[in-house]
C-alpha cells in the first residue's frame, strides 16, 4: 500500500478500521484479493513477481499485515521484498510483538510496517533507522514517509476516515470516494522525498492515475468486536480503468 488510515477502538461497532490504496507500476504481475492457493486460511491480494503481499488478513489467528514503501531517490536493488514482511507474518505463528523484535530490518527494501493481533497494534520501519512502536488506541495514517507524517494527502484520508467514523458508518462509499480523490496539493505543502518536484506533484493525489503506474486497488478492511470482518477491494488498471470489486466475509479472533 502507499496510502493507510488506520482507526483503533475509535468506533464502537468497529475497533478495527483500515483503509488504504496499494500504488504500483501497472506492468508487476499480481492478484486480486482472495484466499491463496498456498495458505487459505489467508485472506488478500498477491504480487506475483516475489510472492509477497501489501495487505492480508489471516482471520483464524486474529491477524493483520499491511506495508508501505519508504520513498528514496535510490532504494537498494538488492534488498529484500518489503511485500515479504507480510507474508511471513501471517503464515508465521509469532505474534506482532516477537515477529517485529525479530526482524532484520535492514535487509528489506525501504518499508512501513503495520502488524495487528488480538493483542497488539505494531509499527515497524527500517527508515531512518529500524525502530518499533506499539500503537496505542487512535486514528493514525501512513504513507511514504513516517507514521503520521503531515502529508497532505495522509492529513486529507485522516480527516475523511474521523468524518465517516462520527456519522453512521455502515454506508462504506464515502470511504472509497476518500481514496478516488484525485486532488493534488499545493507545491509549498508538498513533501521535499529527494525525488524532484515533478515525481512529488505526480503522487501527491490519493488516487494516482497514469498508463504505467496508479493506484491499482483500494481496500477496506472492518473487524467487528466479535470478531465478524469485512475485506473489500476494488481494483484499478492503466489511467484508472475500473476492473471489478471483490468482497471477502471472515470470522476473526475477537477484537481487543
Amino acid at each position: 500500500m502507499c496510502l493507510i488510515a488506520l482507526a483503533l477502538q475509535q468506533h464502537p461497532d468497529w475497533p478495527i478500521i483500515l483503509i488504504g490504496n496499494r500504488d504500483e507500476f501497472h506492468a508487476r504481475a499480481s492478484s486480486a484479493a482472495s484466499p491463496w492457493e498456498d495458505a487459505p486460511e489467508i485472506l488478500g491480494g498477491r504480487d506475483l513477481d516475489a510472492g509477497g503481499t501489501w495487505l492480508a488478513v489471516a482471520p483464524a489467528a486474529g491477524r493483520l499485515g499491511v506495508v508501505t514503501n519508504v520513498r528514496e531517490p535510490m532504494p537498494p536493488a538488492d534488498a529484500l521484498s518489503r511485500g515479504l514482511l507480510v507474508r511471513d507474518y501471517l503464515m508465521g505463528m509469532q505474534s506482532a510483538d516477537m515477529y517485529a523484535k525479530g526482524l532484520q530490518a535492514a535487509s528489506y527494501r525501504p518499508f512501513n510496517l503495520l502488524l495487528l493481533d488480538d493483542a497488539d497494534a505494531i509499527y515497524v520501519t527500517n527508515r531512518p533507522a529500524p525502530q518499533t512502536q506499539r500503537l496505542p488506541v487512535g486514528l493514525y495514517g501512513l504513507s511514504n514517509g513516517a507514521l503520521d507524517a503531515p502529508w497532505p494527502k495522509t492529513r486529507q484520508l485522516k480527516t475523511r476516515l474521523a468524518s465517516w467514523l462520527a456519522g453512521d458508518a455502515t454506508n462504506l462509499e464515502p470511504l472509497f470516494a476518500a481514496l478516488s480523490d484525485e486532488t493534488r496539493a499545493a507545491d509549498a505543502d508538498l513533501p521535499d522525498t529527494g525525488v524532484g518536484l515533478e515525481r512529488e506533484r505526480f503522487v501527491a493525489p490519493a488516487f494516482i492515475r497514469s498508463e504505467s503506474y496508479g493506484t491499482r486497488a483500494q481496500t477496506v478492511v472492518r473487524i467487528a468486536a466479535d470478531g465478524r470482518g469485512e475485506l473489500v477491494e476494488r481494483s484499478f488498471g492503466p489511467n484508472g480503468a475500473e476492473f471489478g470489486e471483490t468482497r471477502l466475509s471472515f470470522r476473526a479472533s475477537p477484537c481487543r
